[in-house]
């Protein structure tokens, strides 16, 4: 079959060429925005919910887009993602690292890297992925951008995973990249803008999200949202009580 250019239905088509330093020339006014602080079942630290939320309502109020909240998914496709990346990982090679320099990797990827994976495994995680983009490309047949946090908690202590909780809950080693990973399945342009900062001086960042193959609105409504919050001038609490 021969076709006449990309398709959002399959993420391996090939883009048309594209300006990329035009591409963030121009408004954003009348785009359909979409917004979830957590894709319905997610956990996310509150203080990340509400930074985020004042930074989608800037694309409502300032930018001229329609804003409305609304997810693609309600199902986690965290477990069938990480084993396509083992299945498409050169595990033979990860192997042979791990015999030379197990004990300074992270015991999860060691374990994981040791593991073993059945077939149904596998094929069950091609199904989940084709899921995942077909839930994607017909979420976006209604909006134009989605805005999410890019990460579902604060900044946390170098050296480990994952906090232990998040939102006052158990949270699992990788709940704090809840957001990200399914734009892997898809191949889904996403950027990241900061947001703003916790009470604390941490900073906090917003993810664009585009429809397959649409980087130059990605990038349009990023640099449109840092003209209208600008950030560059801006400093943590934290850094100025230390003089810097």
């Amino acid at each position: 079959m021969i076709a006449s250019g990309p398709d959002d239905r399959d993420r391996r088509t090939i883009p048309n060429n594209v300006n990329w330093m035009e591409a963030i020339k121009g408004d954003i006014k009348g785009l359909r925005v979409a917004w979830t602080p957590d894709w319905g079942y997610a956990q996310v630290d509150p203080e990340v919910r509400e930074v985020c939320a004042k930074a989608a309502k800037v694309f409502a109020d300032q930018l001229g887009c329609k804003l409305e909240q609304a997810s693609p998914w309600t199902d986690d496709y965290f477990g069938q993602f990480f084993t396509i990346v083992l299945t498409e990982t050169d595990l033979k090679g990860m192997r042979e690292l791990v015999a030379k320099y197990g004990d300074r990797m992270q015991p999860h990827l060691v374990d994981a890297i040791k593991g073993t994976m059945t077939d149904t495994q596998i094929t069950d995680a091609v199904v989940a992925r084709k899921k995942c983009a077909n839930q994607a490309w017909r979420f976006f047949r209604s909006y134009d951008l989605l805005l999410t946090p890019t990460i579902a908690c604060t900044p946390f202590k170098q050296g480990i995973q994952g906090p232990e909780t998040i939102e006052g809950k158990k949270a699992g080693p990788f709940q704090w990249i809840a957001f990200t990973y399914q734009f892997n399945m898809t191949g889904q342009p996403a950027a990241t803008v900061p947001a703003g900062f916790t009470k604390d001086g941490l900073p906090v960042g917003l993810q664009i999200v585009g429809r397959h193959l649409d980087d130059a609105t990605v990038l349009r409504a990023a640099a449109a949202y840092e003209a209208a919050a600008p950030w560059k001038d801006k400093w943590p609490p934290m850094l100025a009580q230390m003089g810097l």
